[in-house]
């Protein structure tokens, strides 16, 4: 994205307060971390406060999933083979996403909030697959936060160099992708090991 039309949007979710990080997130235009860190900037800056900014970062997050997640049990994949250009979601997201998902279960819905190209997509397959409302929006939420209180910090930590998040930010994305990873490998290998007991 350019650089100048990115601060072009930024500064004007920025007049919006808070409201503005929760709808930055809702659209994800730009990538949500690169929104919570200028959002880590106003507080660094006295603009908004810290849980002001942490609610309307996992308000706007969830919402965000929830519109995909809706659109997965009423519009299927149809829907997205067409018009999911316009949504910045591409096959190949839908394909690691419906993957993911196949393979790991709901879990994946927390664990995949933190790991690349699948995050941004895996509430479609969950809508597609009809999985339970509530127990999507308790693994969403669950994920939300840890992942806005990060961002946030990291904006706070940069201060006006908030700019360098996406450089930045790479360095912290990589170990909690493996760490998300690894949660979900030990989490199939308890219940391997808890089916097999059971079958003794």
């Amino acid at each position: 994205m350019n650089h100048d039309f990115l601060i072009d949007i930024l500064q004007a979710l920025s007049e919006l307060g808070i409201f503005g990080i929760a709808l930055g997130l809702m659209i994800e235009i730009i990538p949500s971390e690169v929104v919570l860190a200028y959002g880590g900037f106003l507080i660094y800056s006295e603009q908004i406060g810290f849980i002001p900014a942490l609610i309307a970062g996992v308000v706007g997050g969830t919402l965000a999933q929830l519109f995909l997640y809706w659109l997965g049990i009423y519009g299927g994949r149809p829907f997205f083979e067409k018009w999911g250009k316009y949504l910045f979601i591409h096959e190949t997201h839908l394909q690691a996403s419906e993957k993911w998902f196949v393979k790991y279960g709901n879990v994946v819905i927390f664990t995949a909030r933190f790991i690349p190209i699948v995050r941004h997509a895996i509430s479609i397959p969950a809508g597609i697959c009809k999985m339970k409302f509530s127990l999507f929006l308790i693994y969403t939420i669950a994920a939300m936060i840890p992942w806005t209180i990060l961002f946030l910090l990291v904006g706070m930590e940069l201060g006006t160099h908030w700019n360098q998040i996406e450089s930045v930010g790479i360095k912290y994305i990589k170990p909690i992708a493996l760490m998300a990873t690894g949660v979900i490998l030990t989490y199939l290998l308890y219940h391997l090991f808890k089916n097999r007991t059971k079958s003794q």
